[in-house]
């Protein structure tokens, strides 16, 4: 929850616009302010002050007991300029909190923290438990000195500005080590204890039995990503109090799941008793990975318990990102965060040029030049298989004529893949003409590279007869000249030749340009492989120089068309 906190009427009107933007999110406190911080920091993860920063340092300084305690705390100014990130810019989210204030208000968000006044992930953000010298080696980064990172374990982390070889050292792995002097050490949720237990086990018995076995195969407490046991176990106290106390989720599977993954150490007991020979290896192993501690029983007489444990490969990521038609303020903001999450980045090296000031430092390029999708593609998911976090990108939508296909080929279940749409050129070039696609229509490319031009060509002819309003892309090239003379022809036998056709040139580029022609008028020598010709359908009119299809399929009186 976020307490928002105002002394006067014009922070009260901003807590108020902020308030009806995240109903959900917010609480108002009301009354003498100093009562009102001190209860909200007690009672809520984020505060909002519309108060003076000085007021509130003082306000909040005796009330701060730690970093990985306190709420993250934003301050926003009388006039609603600022939003200052004040306390808890990592930790508290603080930062981000910030931002989002900006948005809604139209403020600036103010960001103080190092890391992020450079464009760095703070090693503290990374949603990974984090030991060692966070501050020493956070700094070396900042300064551009050397530092290594050892990952143990293979995780998609965003990128980081690191080498082989440094004094300084952030190490990814589960084991049980103790980070060095110049070192972090950080822990992936890799490890999966499968758990087994006899009705009534104490939660003492399961816990010390899961403590014993990590730390006997050095492994850390902290990597464990959950508990896993059989459904008939899923309410037995002692196992769902554990993971309760370790801080994970329980996680169950159906006996029958169970019983087809092959262990190493069936046996009778579990058979008989919930239809599995087992349940600690099995539930551990149902999902893959490495067995490293095979089914051992508590130390109690008779034991009531027993676990394994199994280390699980980071699974990679791919989001397949569409830059839009190449305006910056078209780019959507989830595709700019995809871009600065990803530490590896596929494209097409004119597109790689577009968006290259957004990359974080650290992130690895991966450009080729024009005619190597399938190879962009193939790159893309061989690097999420390593466990890395991968951005392939294209323009406009990236599920239009571009990169999503080929890539989703190439992906099996073994990564994650994540699809970030874009604004495509035809929905572009559709503003800038008026509204050409008010009705239905269709996409069509007239590049016979990939398709045969008898299946195209049946593709024109059964949208000229639906009259269907026609986006035509990679419409003329100086190697394929006749295409587009001879799409427009199919057309010209079900339309009128003063059928309005629009001409955009390099949508939302600097060097745009547009017209409005008719099917008759249109000179296919005018047009190239930056072009898109919209062709309208029977019902598309010309309107003060602009292309309009309406909604319906005749054109409405005015007061017919009052909605």
């Amino acid at each position: 929850m976020i307490g928002l906190i105002s002394a006067t009427a014009a922070g009260a009107a901003a807590r108020d616009r902020l308030a009806a933007a995240w109903p959900d999110r917010t609480r108002v406190y009301d009354g003498p302010v100093g009562d009102a911080v001190r209860t909200a920091f007690a009672q809520c993860e984020q505060l909002v002050c519309f108060l003076a920063t000085g007021a509130v340092v003082r306000l909040v300084a005796p009330l701060l007991s730690g970093k990985t305690e306190d709420p993250g705390v934003v301050c926003v100014d009388e006039g609603g300029r600022f939003a200052v990130s004040l306390l808890g810019g990592h930790a508290g989210g603080a930062n981000e909190l910030a931002r989002e204030v900006g948005d809604v208000l139209g403020a600036e968000p103010v960001v103080t923290t190092a890391t992020d006044a450079v464009d760095l992930p703070g090693l503290d953000t990374l949603g990974l438990p984090v030991e060692g010298d966070v501050a020493g080696v956070s700094r070396a980064l900042l300064d551009g000195e050397a530092v290594a990172l050892r990952a143990e374990v293979a995780w998609p982390l965003p990128p980081l500005p690191v080498t082989d070889e440094g004094p300084y050292t952030i190490r990814l792995t589960d084991r049980l080590v103790e980070a060095a002097g110049r070192e972090v050490v950080l822990r992936p949720p890799s490890l999966v204890v499968g758990v087994g237990a006899s009705k009534g086990a104490p939660v003492e018995e399961v816990l010390g039995l899961v403590g014993d076995a990590l730390r006997e195969a050095g492994l850390s407490p902290a990597s464990v990503a959950e508990l896993a046991t059989v459904d008939a176990k899923a309410a037995e106290p002692g196992i769902v109090e554990a993971a309760r106390r370790l801080g994970v989720p329980l996680v169950t599977y159906c006996a029958e799941d169970l019983a087809g993954v092959d262990v190493p150490n069936p046996s009778d007991a579990p058979l008989a008793a919930v239809g599995t020979p087992s349940v600690a290896e099995a539930a551990a192993l149902v999902g893959g990975g490495e067995l490293l501690v095979p089914k051992r029983k508590s130390a109690a007489s008779p034991a009531m318990a027993t676990c394994a444990v199994v280390r699980r490969p980071g699974r990679g990521r791919l989001a397949v990102v569409g830059l839009g038609p190449g305006a910056r303020d078209l780019l959507t903001p989830r595709a700019k965060t995809e871009l600065r999450r990803a530490r590896v980045l596929v494209g097409l090296d004119q597109y790689v040029d577009q968006i290259r000031d957004l990359l974080r430092p650290g992130t690895l390029i991966l450009e080729s030049g024009l005619g190597a999708e399938e190879e962009r593609a193939r790159t893309a998911v061989e690097e999420a298989r390593k466990g890395q976090a991968v951005a392939l990108i294209g323009s406009g939508d990236a599920g239009v004529y571009a990169m999503a296909s080929p890539a989703l080929a190439e992906a099996s279940d073994d990564i994650d893949v994540v699809g970030v749409p874009g604004v495509t050129a035809a929905l572009a070039a559709g503003a800038i003409l008026g509204a050409p696609l008010g009705h239905d229509h269709v996409s069509i490319s007239l590049s016979d590279l990939h398709t045969p031009w008898e299946v195209i060509e049946r593709r024109v002819r059964a949208a000229a007869e639906a009259d269907l309003v026609v986006t035509f892309y990679n419409p003329r090239s100086r190697g394929r000249d006749w295409q587009l003379p001879k799409a427009l022809g199919i057309l010209a036998e079900h339309r009128t030749p003063t059928t309005p056709v629009g001409v955009v040139r390099n949508a939302s580029r600097p060097d745009e340009s547009s017209r409005l022609t008719t099917l008759r008028a249109l000179d296919p020598a005018t047009v190239d492989m930056m072009t898109v010709v919209t062709v309208g359908n029977t019902a598309t009119r010309d309107i003060a120089g602009r292309m309009v299809t309406p909604r319906g399929y005749r054109w409405q009186s005015a007061r017919e068309g009052s909605e």
